[in-house]
């Protein structure tokens, strides 16, 4: 009968190829830190290891470690929204979230704050009700005006929820912001009606300038008139007469006989 020691050696040494065949070397990819935790199969106790910062290997082990990888690197998680605000409007926007887990912070991540999946399961509902409460305060248009503003709140209140959790916020903007289709179609006969006036009020200054233009012209035309008829006195007539009648006469072949009839031999002139 064999002895307990010997079972127990014997145990030992048939588990030893499967320890050394199953060895382990957690490889941890650059801009992401490793948790390596142990998953026991025959030797070991399981649980938390060590950290990896990536590019970089844990260490060739015996026992079956494996590693879960946090990426430390910004990335951005957007959010989409549409929220009645103070003047009953339903307005639609986005949320962009530039975020990142804190270097040397792997192990809270992973043991506190849902590993990998840290941003769905600690971060987006709290920031969601977060962008609720800052925007329903305002009107859609003021919302608009005011964007940059209501980003920076959003920004500091989700800072202050986030000051015990190791994560960063490292920047937040509100995206592009689209009324209702009743209200876009309201802005854009608004801004159609608005073209047509300055339309008209332009032809209305081209009329006027036409008018001013028109007035102006008759009274050059008035003045023309005065003038002309406050020169054709009689002297000047029979002066332009006589001078008529002297080139006529020079004339070759000149057959037209002049009779005098009117005061010192003028043609009769008929005034009015």
């Amino acid at each position: 009968m064999r002895s307990t020691p010997f079972i127990l050696v014997a145990a030992l040494l048939a588990a030893l190829p499967l320890a050394v065949t199953g060895c382990t070397n957690p490889h941890t990819p650059a801009g992401h830190e490793g948790y390596v935790f142990e998953d026991p199969r025959v030797l070991g106790e399981g649980g938390f290891r060590g950290v990896v910062r990536g590019p970089g290997n844990y260490g060739v082990s015996a026992f079956r470690n494996r590693v879960i990888h946090i990426d430390t690197r910004p990335a951005t998680y957007t959010e989409q929204f549409a929220i009645l605000v103070k003047d009953d409007l339903n307005v639609a926007f986005s949320v962009h979230a530039v975020m990142k887990a804190e270097d040397g912070q792997v192990q809270s991540v992973v043991e506190t704050f849902g590993g990998p999946h840290w941003y769905d399961r600690y971060v987006r509902e709290p920031l969601r009700t977060i962008v609720r409460q800052s925007v329903q305060q305002y009107s859609s248009r003021e919302l608009k005006a005011e964007r940059d503003e209501i980003a920076a709140t959003i920004e500091a209140s989700l800072g202050e929820y986030l000051e015990s959790a190791p994560f960063e916020v490292v920047r937040l903007a509100v995206g592009n912001i689209d009324y209702p289709p009743v209200v876009s179609q309201a802005v854009e006969k608004k801004l159609a009606a608005r073209q047509l006036l300055e339309e008209k009020e332009t032809q209305r200054e081209i009329a006027r300038r036409d008018a001013e233009i028109r007035i102006e012209e008759a009274k050059g035309i008035a003045e023309a008139q005065k003038i002309i008829n406050a020169t054709l006195t009689p002297n000047y007539l029979q002066h332009e007469a006589i001078e008529a009648q002297k080139t006529m006469a020079d004339a070759p072949n000149h057959t037209t006989v002049y009779i005098p009839v009117g005061p010192n031999g003028l043609p009769l002139v008929h005034t009015r």
